[in-house]
């Protein structure tokens, strides 16, 4: 016959998930992202058109990278205030 044994432990609660990595993530993959842009952009410079393919995409991962930085930032920050205000209520409580 086989037992299982069990153990209760009060006073834990589940462990939060941290938000500094991904937004350290995000943050390199922007800075990629933006010199990958500026390379592109400098290389296809010579001719200043719309039909410049080399440059369109270039200006395009320009615009991505800033958008990735922001999206990783408000990540970090809504996570961070999730976490003040959880610690407010337990505070209160």
């Amino acid at each position: 016959m086989m037992t299982t044994k069990t153990v209760n432990i009060q006073g834990l609660s589940p462990a939060q998930p941290d938000s500094k990595k991904i937004v350290k993530i995000m943050t390199f993959i922007a800075w990629v992202i933006l010199s990958v842009g500026v390379v592109l952009c400098l290389s296809n410079i010579t001719q200043f058109n719309d039909r410049n393919f080399g440059l369109m995409i270039g200006i395009g991962f320009l615009i991505g990278s800033v958008h990735i930085y922001v999206i990783g930032t408000a990540i970090g920050l809504v996570h961070s205030r999730a976490m003040n205000q959880s610690m407010a209520d337990r505070e209160e409580s």
